[in-house]
């Protein structure tokens, strides 16, 4: 019987300092596998090359770098009854991986990627625009969270670059008119930013923008920020970069019971598939790459993509 292949696929722009070949070679060394590796150049890259790792059989696609590069191997990978997608972090927020319960540490995540014993999770997958995402798509707020966190910003504080970035732009944030059509019903909203969620997770372990949002639902989550919940929203990210402080100056301890949440500031919906047009036109972003246009066209993929986690 033949050893299993894995191809590595590995953004070397990615946020973290990059794939050691050693380790590589340690780690696999110890399973029945052999392996491969190629390096993008560019945006696009590792959609046609995991493409091409399933058209010749791989039996899992690894992919080291960020959300944006795994939504590309995702996009080639989606259907595939053969192929897996394995997730090396190695990108800024890695938010994917955590919601996955996939080890951030390289190394352990290597060990997933390798062992024969790890299981098979089947997740949904989301379009926008004919363009695969695996977490969300966001306009407005997120959009610009996205936006203002630079590269060395990223490379410095990692996922809180964005949560910062939310923090500057929170003092006078432009307000949008959202036209949402979700599987045929109408409606419409005021707020700071609108959200297509296949996946609620932030890229912290227990953050999720809405708890019961899970990747495997066959639904997307259309959640509108309001206005009236820039307070709310300021207190959630402040919670998660660790600023409040008590009235007296002391430090706060944030719980489970006292960390504030996103629950009453929101309108949420769920659907399978959903438009959205907003006055006056505004950034969007779809797994942390900013895309052009004023209008989204989002739609589920249910069970569309095998991943492998840690075994049970």
């Amino acid at each position: 019987m033949s050893n299993r292949f894995v191809q590595i696929i590995a953004n070397p722009g990615a946020g973290q300092e990059g794939l050691n070949l050693k380790t590589v070679q340690n780690i696999f060394a110890a399973y029945p596998v052999d392996w491969d590796i190629r390096i993008t150049k560019a945006a696009g890259d590792a959609e046609r090359m995991a493409r091409e790792a399933a058209e010749a059989g791989a039996d899992v696609v690894a992919i080291y770098g960020g959300d944006g590069s795994v939504a590309e191997a995702a996009a080639a990978l989606a259907g595939s009854e053969k192929s897996c997608l394995a997730i090396l972090p190695g990108g800024t927020a890695n938010v994917m991986s955590v919601e996955l319960g996939i080890p951030n540490k390289l190394e352990d995540a290597l060990h997933v990627a390798a062992n024969p014993a790890s299981q098979v999770r089947i997740v949904d997958l989301g379009t926008v625009n004919d363009r695969t995402f695996v977490l969300r798509v966001g306009i407005g707020l997120e959009a610009e969270m996205v936006a203002g966190a630079d590269r060395e910003t990223k490379d410095k504080y990692g996922v809180f670059a964005y949560l910062w970035a939310a923090a500057q732009n929170i003092a006078a944030p432009p307000v949008a008119r959202y036209q949402i059509v979700a599987d045929g019903e109408e409606y419409e909203a005021e707020g700071l930013t609108c959200i297509v969620a296949n996946s609620g997770n932030i890229g912290l372990s227990g953050m999720n923008l809405i708890p019961d949002t899970a990747v495997d639902d066959g639904l997307l989550d259309v959640i509108v920020i309001e206005p009236a919940g820039v307070k709310t929203f300021l207190d959630v990210v402040s919670s998660v970069l660790g600023m409040n402080q008590t009235e007296a100056g002391g430090d706060s301890v944030q719980t489970d019971e006292t960390r504030p949440t996103l629950g009453s500031a929101i309108r949420r919906w769920r659907a399978k598939e959903v438009t959205i047009t907003c006055d006056p036109p505004q950034s969007i972003q779809s797994d942390g790459e900013l895309l052009e246009g004023d209008k989204i066209h989002c739609r589920i993929q249910p069970r569309a993509l095998r991943v492998l986690v840690p075994a049970a």
